[in-house]
């Protein structure tokens, strides 16, 4: 079976994953539950899904494989990540969504969370573990098409009292908003969100075939449609989300977007946090900007959960984690404007949306000018695609494997001062500037982080990034021994 966990949950092409394979990998993870005392006998599981074509034939299999392990398994339909997720931690039961986030439309995945929360990379060993011991046994038997509870509406309408909890009453009044809708299970409950407080929204690129939109990449493709709604001088911010809603786009009045980081330190303000634990990819400057302390992780949403948790395990209050592609999770219990707003350990998008508008709301100025003012330093990152493992493997091996092989490489970017192995390869050239590779965990991309003194460097540096690394991959046989 060609699917395996990355930075977050299980991912492969959708054709691996409907079927035996979910159906293996679903009834390993019920083991687990069972096994460790994190369910029992009769134990709910809630599902949710988002909208590519594959995910309602692997929900109903999923939803099978939870019945036949002696689970409970209750529909929660199309909606966000962090909504299912808050709405299982507070039913005390587990949960699983059928989402590929931001990848390709033919890839799918499935994240699961434990009754606390996501799983961790331990407990990742153990469902593999378990899955490998499942599919040596037989084949996924044949269950009739079962009809389970729906709760859509109940965790739908948690989701939504969570988050106009967050601000003032209309604290968004008269904000022009654009909302991208696309295909994001996001789309329709942002728009009652913004609504309720007070802003001026406009639905725009609703779509009923799937578009994979990366935050943390944003596409040709998506930066077109948001300078061409910029021009018309109708909207003051355009927010979306990814596949899945748990990452946010956020883009100022010219259409241009918003780094996830900038929107992460934004939203630890907002919340008045003590504590920031983020990834390396996130920008340089936080340190410099932030009040509160930083701590960096690897790349993923479980290396950030588990930094919160040793944060957790010495002070209860103002934890917050942040990744660069603008997914926002809650370690502590934060007061808000409507009181208190619980944990939820996992990516949300809707809580770093409406940090990002109240932002723009308060400003008196455009929001183009005010994130100028706030000196991050100049940032940028795309991704190659259709990069496989074994380039990506081949690429850091070698840049790895000796000084001189590193500093060749670099030869006409500029020249090595010091390297980190964090997460893939952190570059730091002699002037200052920062060039990051790190091969993708759930699709066959490299990733490519870069910062430099400006815009237009960093554009530079990004491009001469990923050239040379394209060029790499065309003279591996030439490079690398057979």
């Amino acid at each position: 079976m060609s699917v395996k966990f990355g930075t977050s949950g299980l991912r492969g092409l959708s054709a691996d994953l409907v079927g035996q394979t979910t159906f293996v990998y679903v009834s390993a993870f019920a083991k687990y539950l069972l096994s460790s005392g994190r369910a029992t006998k009769g134990s709910k599981v809630f599902v949710g899904r988002d909208f590519r074509v594959s995910s309602p034939a692997i929900v109903q299999t999923a939803m099978q494989a939870l019945h036949a392990a002696t689970l409970v398994p209750i529909n929660c339909g199309t909606l966000p990540t962090p909504a299912l997720a808050d709405f299982a931690m507070k039913n005390a039961s587990a949960a699983l969504m059928v989402t590929g986030s931001h990848i390709p439309a033919d890839r799918n995945g499935i994240k699961f969370y434990r009754p606390d929360g996501e799983i961790d990379k331990s407990n990742e060993i153990e469902i593999v573990s378990y899955a490998e011991k499942i599919m040596k046994l037989a084949s996924a038997p044949e269950i009739a098409n079962l009809a389970f509870k729906d709760e859509s509406e109940a965790a739908e309408k948690l989701f939504i009292e969570r988050n106009i909890s967050i601000l003032p009453e209309n604290a968004l009044s008269g904000l022009r908003v654009g909302v991208y809708q696309h295909s994001s299970v996001a789309r329709d409950i942002l728009l009652k969100i913004l609504r309720v407080y007070g802003a001026e929204v406009t639905a725009l690129g609703r779509s009923e075939s799937f578009i994979p939109v990366d935050t943390e990449a944003v596409s040709e493709a998506t930066l077109v449609l948001l300078k061409s709604w910029a021009a018309t001088s109708k909207y003051d911010v355009f927010v979306s989300a990814d596949g899945d809603g748990d990452r946010p786009l956020v883009a100022d009045e010219t259409g241009k977007p918003v780094r996830g980081d900038t929107v992460g330190l934004l939203t630890a303000e907002l919340l008045g946090a003590q504590t920031i634990v983020t990834p390396v990819t996130s920008n340089s400057s936080i340190e410099k900007l932030a009040t509160a302390r930083v701590i960096r992780t690897r790349v993923g949403s479980p290396y950030v959960i588990a930094g919160m948790h040793e944060v957790l395990a010495q002070t209860a209050e103002g934890v917050i984690g942040f990744e660069a592609n603008g997914g926002v999770l809650t370690g502590s219990k934060f007061k808000v404007a409507g009181g208190q707003l619980s944990a939820l350990p996992t990516r949300d998008c809707f809580l770093p949306i409406l940090a990002m508008l109240s932002f723009c709301k308060s400003a008196e100025e455009p929001l183009s000018q005010s994130l100028a003012k706030r000196q991050f330093a100049s940032a940028d990152s795309d991704r190659l695609e259709n990069f496989s493992l074994e380039n990506s493997t081949a690429l850091m091996s070698h840049l790895t494997s000796s000084p001189e092989n590193l500093s060749a490489y670099f030869n006409e970017i500029g020249t090595v001062a010091e390297i980190s192995h964090v997460d893939g390869l952190r570059v730091t050239l002699s002037n200052g500037n920062i060039l990051h590779y790190r091969p993708s965990g759930n699709a066959p991309e490299l990733r490519c982080y870069v910062e430099a003194s400006s815009d237009a460097a960093s554009r530079d540096l990004l491009r001469r990034g990923l050239s040379t690394a394209l060029d790499f991959s065309k003279t591996l046989s030439n490079i690398l021994p057979n």
